[in-house]
């Protein structure tokens, strides 16, 4: 089928008034999570296949998320669907004053090819939930994971409602230059820029949710074992390529050698060898090449070997490493880690922000006064002290970016509002209304209303 007939499609249905009905949308939020269980076997071979991912890391950072997803929405969607009272103010008396979830209308997805079930489904089925109709373009750098998600939704939903369009940047372009309620991209800040300038020809909104630089700062009075462990498995998942991965660690300089040993042990102990259970391959051979470029030798405290036939660069540890390097010009979305080591951590602080704000940002600290000093100083997305990464697993807490990292959020009530309007309702009731505000006008009506307002 023709993309401009599907979207004429799902604009009719939309108009039907199907997708608002509430059990409408559990049904197929059901059907959708019947369908991943049934066809858990298919989406584990097509991720292999694209970057040799286990069926351990699918699960725990793809399947599950979608499947909570769908959970949530199943669990909350009565509550999230509820016009909700806000207070009426004194000019308007008597009267009552509510907020209706309005479902937008016709939503593209653009999904990233990282995790490209969860990055690729997770906002579809906030789209869903709040009642609209979809298109999904997955990325077409993970092929077979593309290949698997157009089998299952093209075979068992009606296009009307939610299709996928295979295809590359061709027909990604295609897509863009049609009138969506709304567009939510994940990728880079690079693509989002192109996806905001062609929305913006038709006046439609977006979500972005790109990337950056996000920094790892671990000071002398963090749980140092605990940090090296979390950083060292947050960073090498899916061999780095992680938008919210830590880009760069800072670590307190008399603090630094010690640390440095136990990230090397940490990486030894996980086995992070090619073929793996817990490791991945570089998606492909522009990446490969693009990762490899940000290697100086001179500077590789551990790792740094790579196999360009299987497309594996282990975890690779750079050190003396300063700001004007080559690694520290982009985010790098692969398994280095640059290390910067820092003696005042204010100052750290402050060359923090003469970058852009990235998604993530993480601390590693039990001092009370670097925590806070830490959340006001430093702009970004989301993140996590103690921790890496596992912020964005909390359904309660939005996930999205800020400047250079992106234009609004999702995830759990997030997600339902992102895909919703708040449509403003007042109801007057018919009488005991002054005449103040009605002509003809007076001095008298003026002094009233000037205290009234």
């Amino acid at each position: 089928m023709e993309i401009r007939e599907i979207l004429s499609d799902q604009r009719a249905f939309f108009q039907s008034q199907k997708t608002k009905n509430i059990k409408f949308r559990k049904i197929y939020l059901e059907k959708l999570k019947s369908l991943i269980i049934q066809n858990e076997e298919l989406l584990y071979e097509a991720v292999y296949k694209d970057f040799g991912k286990s069926k351990f890391d699918t699960f725990t950072t793809e399947i599950s998320f979608v499947l909570k997803d769908i959970d949530y929405y199943l669990k909350n969607l009565n509550s999230l669907s509820k016009p909700r009272r806000v207070k009426t103010n004194l000019a308007n008396q008597l009267g009552k004053s509510r907020l209706y979830p309005d479902p937008l209308g016709c939503i593209l997805v653009i999904g990233a090819w990282n995790y490209p079930y969860q990055l690729s489904l997770s906002p579809i089925i906030a789209a869903l939930a709040a009642g609209n109709c979809c298109i999904l373009k997955p990325s077409e750098i993970a092929e077979n994971t593309m290949k698997a998600m157009a089998k299952i939704i093209n075979e068992n939903f009606p296009p009307e409602y939610l299709y996928v369009f295979e295809g590359g940047i061709d027909e990604t372009t295609q897509l863009l230059k049609l009138k969506f309620d709304t567009i939510f991209f994940t990728g880079s800040t690079k693509v989002g820029k192109i996806v905001y300038k062609a929305a913006a020809e038709n006046l439609t909104p977006v979500t972005l949710e790109l990337g950056g630089k996000s920094p790892v700062i671990v000071t002398k009075d963090a749980d140092l074992q605990v940090a090296a462990k979390r950083i060292v498995w947050g960073k090498f998942l899916n061999a780095g390529q992680t938008c919210v991965a830590p880009d760069y660690l800072l670590i307190e300089e008399s603090v630094q050698e010690q640390f440095l040993e136990m990230l090397r042990n940490y990486i030894k102990e996980f086995k992070y060898d090619p073929g793996s259970e817990q490791y991945t391959r570089i998606i492909n051979q522009r990446n490969f090449q693009r990762l490899i470029k940000l290697i100086d030798k001179e500077k590789i405290y551990d790792g740094g070997k790579y196999n360009e036939d299987k497309l594996y660069i282990e975890p690779t540890i750079l050190t003396q490493v300063n700001w004007e390097d080559d690694a520290m010009q982009e985010e790098i979305f692969g398994p280095i880690l640059p290390v910067i080591a820092f003696q005042n951590f204010n100052i750290v602080l402050n060359s923090i922000l003469e970058l852009e704000k990235p998604l993530s940002a993480y601390l590693f600290t039990n001092n009370s006064e670097e925590k806070e000093n830490f959340m006001q100083k430093i702009s970004f997305g989301g993140g996590c002290i103690n921790d890496v990464i596992m912020h964005l697993s909390n359904e309660n807490l939005p996930f999205g970016g800020i400047g250079n990292s992106g234009i609004g959020n999702y995830h759990g009530k997030y997600g339902f509002e992102t895909f919703s309007h708040q449509k403003a309702v007042l109801e007057r009731a018919t009488w005991g209304e002054p005449n103040i505000k009605y002509p003809p006008y007076s001095e008298k009506k003026f002094s009233w209303i000037k205290r009234f307002l």
